[in-house]
């Protein structure tokens, strides 16, 4: 069965930004946290909480339909796969993501998606984040 990442403790968030750091390592080979599928921010200034901007692992992904190219396809389980080779660069996956979760990079002209892949989690020194069995459809 698939898993999907769910920003489950953010309560425990120190902003260290691990997850960030290591989700760009892994999916893109670069230490640049503007690479990362995932973002974490304040609710509001110094004495807010951290959130996690993330991708929710849509059954029915607006960003998918949006896509003119078929460059997104939907994962197992929830959420979308890129493929690269595929974009366009257009922008509409980005702007129809119902959470702000698919980022883009300016470098590559190509959006940045959540894989699911787990490695965030697995790195958070808080637990903060889990991974969780998909709910089937």
């Amino acid at each position: 069965m698939s898993k999907v990442l769910r920003a489950a403790e953010m309560n425990k968030c120190i902003g260290c930004f691990t997850c960030m750091n290591i989700c760009s390592i892994v999916n893109r080979q670069n230490h640049s946290l503007t690479k990362s599928a995932i973002k974490v921010r304040t609710s509001g200034g110094m004495t807010g909480h951290f959130v996690a901007i993330v991708c929710i692992a849509c059954h029915d992904p607006a960003c998918m339909e949006a896509c003119p190219s078929g460059a997104l396809t939907k994962r197992p389980g929830g959420g979308v796969l890129l493929d690269p080779d595929k974009c366009i660069g257009c922008r509409k996956c980005e702007s129809a993501c119902i959470m702000q979760s698919v980022f883009f990079d300016e470098e590559t002209q190509k959006p940045i998606i959540c894989r699911h892949c787990g490695s965030c989690a697995r790195f958070c020194p808080h637990q903060c984040l889990i991974m969780e069995e998909a709910e089937e459809v």
